[in-house]
């Protein structure tokens, strides 16, 4: 899968693969970095979508919990990840 992803949507990726995320658990999840709600949820939306973010444990609906980069999500954000594999 190649998916181009503008700078926001690294941006975001970035931050999940930095531990600093949570996701709403709902067909579509909200986003907290930091503790705040991210800004641009079409974005979230989309990488959910996209299945290069998803939450990292199951949760009651509404419910936030850690987020993570899945292996897609890894190798969208590394280029070079995606090559070696």
């Amino acid at each position: 899968m190649t998916t181009e992803l503008n700078h926001r949507e690294r941006a975001t990726l970035r931050a999940v693969a930095g531990g600093h995320a949570e996701i709403s658990c709902s067909c579509e999840p909200d986003l907290f970095i930091d503790g705040l709600s991210c800004c641009d949820q079409s974005t979230v939306h989309r990488l959910a979508r996209l299945g290069l973010i998803a939450p990292a444990r199951p949760g009651k609906c509404g419910e936030r919990v850690p987020a993570l980069l899945t292996e897609a999500g890894v190798r969208a954000l590394d280029p070079e990840f995606a090559l070696a594999a």
